[in-house]
């Protein structure tokens, strides 16, 4: 039990702002387990999102609570998956080797492909969640959190980490993932789920993980597998996709 919870704390020191005891640290040996409680992490990154919106929705108008609850998860996680989303758009849009690609995506330098990208991006996502029904956004969001977390997880199981450098800080919670591991992430990932009126709700799965098809597959081909980065990109690409897939799927039900 101790382990574990050296393992879950690991997490949430590496993907989050969220002071933890001293005696944890980013070991190897348990940042390289920490992957099977990235979806629980996003619940607590979702749930603090979904709070922030709750509360201030008694004071602001939907569209400001959406943006504040946006500034507090980000806030949180210092970015991590919005930054691992930019590299990609600037890599992948200026890079036309592996070598290249892989070294545009280590630059700290933040490029046109990656403004624009992450830009629309966040649009997106800022307008899609003013699209929910306003008693469903708390629950959309802490699904949203831990669902693309959980898709972030399955890229790391399917697609080998790819770079051989060792000076990497996300290369140990993104070169390994077990059955067992993604077995986890799936339970946190999926769970909010289960809170939504319609049993039609798990319709979404199927658009959210084909965003990360669609992604692993150029991951393979022009890389070979996977970075830290990408699975970034993964996440937030599928959280959008998921909030987009709600939108429709209300449509129907």
């Amino acid at each position: 039990m101790k382990k574990e919870i050296h393992i879950f704390l690991t997490a949430i020191m590496f993907f989050t702002r969220i002071p933890c005891p001293k005696w944890v640290d980013h070991s190897p040996e348990y940042l390289s387990k920490s992957s099977r409680y990235f979806s629980l992490v996003g619940l607590i990154v979702g749930g603090l999102g979904a709070l922030v919106f709750y509360g201030s929705s008694f004071v602001f108008p939907v569209s400001v609570s959406v943006l504040l609850s946006m500034v507090a998860t980000i806030y949180l996680t210092g970015a991590f998956h919005e930054d691992g989303f930019a590299d990609v758009c600037d890599g992948f849009g200026g890079g036309w080797t592996k070598e290249k690609i892989l070294l545009i995506m280590k630059d700290s330098r933040l490029g046109t492909y990656g403004v624009m990208g992450l830009s629309l991006l966040l649009l997106i996502k800022f307008t899609a969640l003013q699209e929910i029904d306003p008693s469903y956004i708390p629950l959309s969001i802490i699904a949203g959190h831990s669902l693309s977390r959980f898709i972030a997880t399955t890229l790391i199981f399917t697609h080998p980490y790819v770079r051989d450098t060792d000076d990497s800080k996300a290369k140990p919670a993104a070169k390994s993932m077990t059955v067992s591991m993604l077995l986890v992430s799936a339970l946190f990932g999926i769970l909010p789920l289960f809170f939504f009126k319609s049993p039609f709700i798990f319709v979404v799965l199927i658009p959210v993980y084909l965003s990360k098809m669609y992604l692993g597959g150029k991951f393979k081909k022009w890389l070979g597998g996977q970075t830290g980065d990408c699975a970034g990109a993964v996440q937030q690409l599928s959280e959008v996709v998921f909030y987009l897939s709600l939108i429709a799927l209300w449509k129907f039900i």
